[in-house]
């Protein structure tokens, strides 16, 4: 096993996944960085969701969110080159939407602007969809593929849902603004 230290980041460079050396500031880095990010902050979130179905939905993100990072990485991504576990699809955004609609039948209809809260699965799932729009925002700068912003913008409102049925389900009244 490599060392989990290269001691190349003491200058504040990496390599893209091409072997491209980079400053840590540069955009794409700073895209797959905030999607790092995300991961963290559904995997934080997953520790407090009550809901199985919920939490057996946000394991699959993170999943997908390996692979969103793994294309940002690679300037030079070709999805007929790389492993099938690196791809988002089309299909995946629709099964998003799928999910939405299915919650959304159990929701109170939203008449006015929530505030961000409630349960502590559900605060911090607000959280983590605040940091996927953040992400979608600088991938919109990047020559990223068009799908990988389409699967972000879904997920953020895949997010807020799943805050909203978290909770529904723990019992916490959501506040309009």
């Amino acid at each position: 096993m490599p060392k989990i230290y290269t001691k190349r980041g003491d200058a504040g460079r990496t390599s893209l996944f091409d072997g491209t050396d980079v400053l840590k500031s540069e955009p794409r880095v700073d895209a797959y960085g905030d999607v790092d990010e995300l991961n963290a902050a559904l995997g934080a979130a997953r520790a407090f969701l009550e809901d199985k179905e919920v939490d057996a939905a946000i394991l699959g993100v993170q999943k997908d969110l390996f692979a969103v990072g793994a294309q940002l990485a690679d300037p030079k991504y070709d999805p007929a080159k790389r492993k099938e576990k690196t791809k988002i699809t089309e299909e995946r955004i629709v099964e998003f939407e799928r999910m939405i609609d299915r919650w959304e039948e159990k929701l109170p209809p939203l008449k006015n602007f929530i505030l961000p809260a409630g349960a502590k699965g559900g605060a911090l799932l607000h959280l983590a969809r605040t940091v996927c729009r953040r992400a979608e925002r600088k991938m919109v700068a990047l020559p990223a593929a068009p799908l990988l912003i389409k699967y972000m913008n879904r997920l953020s409102d895949l997010l807020f849902v799943m805050a909203r049925v978290e909770n529904l389900r723990g019992g916490e009244q959501q506040v309009d603004w």
